[in-house]
């Protein structure tokens, strides 16, 4: 992964390091996926609708350059003047706060899914978990985005039961959070 505390699954490695697909005319939305979802070159099924509306670049973490390529994107974006809405996921909240830090012209705001979920914990703490992950970052970065006029947001997180088995952090992909997306873009 981009990140050098890990090392890299190299069945998650493999494939492209970023997927686009969508129309130019639509809101820029720019997925950072610590997971790998999009391995075939295709968006997670979740995800194809909003295709249709939206240009989605999904940055695959696992594969060497992805969050390079991000930091590109966001220096020189598809559209120049056009603004860009990060989505990020769990361990990676920080770095998706950082590029809009490096990148306030950019960036129009940034959503989290789980972004506590730096490490284990069980899936039914996802709301109490990012409630806490926010009240902590409520100054400093977060903070700091907030008063370019870039909202951090949590749109996601663990819930448990019979939609949510996995830990922390839910998938990208999963049906949830792609309706938190939209819902949050649509706004």
């Amino acid at each position: 992964m981009n990140d050098p505390g890990q090392i890299p699954d190299p069945v998650r490695a493999a494939g492209p390091p970023a997927v686009t697909e969508g129309t130019p005319d639509g809101p820029i939305v720019l997925v950072l996926d610590p997971s790998g979802a999009a391995k075939h070159a295709e968006l997670p099924a979740t995800w194809r609708e909003f295709a249709r509306s939206w240009q989605i670049i999904w940055c695959r973490l696992p594969v060497e350059g992805a969050l390079t390529q991000a930091d590109d994107l966001l220096g020189d974006p598809p559209r120049p003047g056009r603004v860009v809405t990060v989505v990020a996921s769990g361990p990676f909240a920080e770095q998706a706060m950082r590029l809009a830090e490096a990148h306030t012209g950019t960036v129009r705001a940034v959503l989290l899914v789980d972004p506590a979920a730096e490490g284990y914990f069980p899936p039914d703490r996802g709301e109490a978990e990012a409630r806490a992950w926010e009240h902590t970052h409520a100054t400093g970065l977060r903070a700091k985005l907030a008063a370019a006029g870039i909202p951090v947001e949590v749109v996601a997180y663990s819930t448990g039961g019979d939609r949510d088995r996995v830990a922390a952090p839910i998938p990208l992909g999963h049906p949830d959070v792609a309706e938190a997306v939209r819902a949050a873009i649509e706004e």
